[in-house]
């Protein structure tokens, strides 16, 4: 079989019309298993980048996209497990446990997948930023070595597969609107059904006229300011007002016999 080859200077380059969106499962097992192993590929379209020795935006292929790096662990420690991932400005720090990756059928835990987040500095005093990595590397290697078909092959087990992104943030602004006057409050993104509390000022009504305790005053006209106020609607009463108010306004519009 022809082994199919995408990848020119390191940057995948793929005919128009296709995309290369694999799965977690297919990344171990078409991938990064027959990497290991050393099987043909079903398409040369991952490069082999030593993704350590670059910072994630130097590294080759369209950073606005996800990129594919085969990529070798380097010990931090000449007797320890720990992978030195320290790069030229920062350093790739994991965050959170490993995912198992397991197959559709089956069950079978083939893979695990690592994320770590970049920093900018020194450890651990960097500063993080939006680069993401999901780091990818075989289960049970040795134990696969060791089957009877797969004893004569040597096997690379420092090998891993990088899917290296952009984090893209949330750029939602927060809109502000304002109630008519005679409302205390405005409203913010309640109004837009965000599920915040909206508060209304109900206080900044206009206060009625048994809550003035206003005395008579007379007037060129003779009736008094509280018989004004109270006859703007064509003369009549406020049927609102109770009985007693409503006699008492009588009583100081009531004018002296002569």
């Amino acid at each position: 079989m022809e082994r199919l080859s995408f990848v020119k200077d390191g940057v995948l380059r793929l005919p128009p019309g296709f995309r290369f969106h694999p799965t977690d499962e297919e990344l171990i097992l078409d991938y990064l298993r027959r990497k290991v192993f050393s099987f043909t590929l079903p398409a040369s379209v991952i490069p082999e980048v030593e993704v350590c020795k670059s910072d994630p935006w130097e590294l080759p292929g369209d950073k606005e996209h996800e990129r594919y790096f085969f990529s070798t662990r380097e010990v931090k420690y000449p007797n320890g497990n720990r992978s030195n991932r320290a790069t030229v400005s920062g350093y790739w720090k994991a965050t959170g446990i490993d995912k198992k990756i397991v197959t559709c059928r089956g069950n079978q835990v083939v893979g695990m997948k690592k994320t770590l987040v970049f920093y900018r500095g020194k450890a651990p005093n960097g500063c993080r930023t939006d680069w993401i990595m999901h780091e990818y590397r075989l289960a049970n290697v040795q134990t696969k070595a060791n089957n009877s078909i797969q004893a004569k092959i040597p096997i690379q087990d420092n090998w891993v597969l990088c899917r290296i992104f952009l984090k893209k943030r949330s750029t939602k602004s927060q809109e502000e609107i304002h109630l008519p006057s005679g409302i205390g409050s405005s409203v913010s993104d309640g109004a837009l059904g965000n599920d915040k509390p909206v508060y209304y000022d109900f206080m900044a009504k206009k206060p009625r006229m048994r809550d003035l305790n206003l005395a008579p005053a007379a007037s060129s006209s003779g009736s008094s300011g509280v018989t004004d106020e109270t006859s703007n609607n064509n003369g009549t009463d406020d049927h609102e007002e109770s009985s007693s108010c409503s006699n008492s306004l009588a009583t100081i519009r009531r004018k002296p016999l002569h």
